[in-house]
């Protein structure tokens, strides 16, 4: 593997049960990412966790929640990732935003 740039990890975390614009909270956030220009994005699905209300959200069997914990990632420049802060934070209400550098390596061409 090479390196070959340097780059952002963007994260948000937010509930399943989270909209925006009557839109589910991860479709907006993965449209307005993919409107900026950010070359990927992925939605992870949680089977439990707890934000800053402390409420558990967890997939036990016995409570079938259709609330579990969403993470959205993506990686690209820092230009890029910052690029897209400011409408994260209007479309994104409550969910955490974090961002932190990463190296991105690509395998070598054979």
């Amino acid at each position: 593997m090479e390196t070959i740039s340097n780059g952002w990890l963007l994260r948000v975390y937010f509930c399943e049960s989270d909209h925006h614009d009557g839109h589910p909270l991860e479709e907006a956030i993965v449209e307005a990412l993919q409107s900026a220009g950010i070359s990927g994005a992925t939605v992870l699905r949680g089977v439990a966790g707890y934000g800053r209300s402390s409420v558990l959200h967890t997939s036990h069997v016995l409570r079938l929640s259709e609330d579990l914990p969403l993470v959205i990632e993506a990686v690209d420049t820092p230009e890029k990732v910052e690029s897209v802060l400011q409408r994260l934070a209007e479309i994104a209400g409550d969910a955490l935003v974090t961002t932190q550098p990463v190296d991105i390596h690509r395998p070598k061409p054979r």
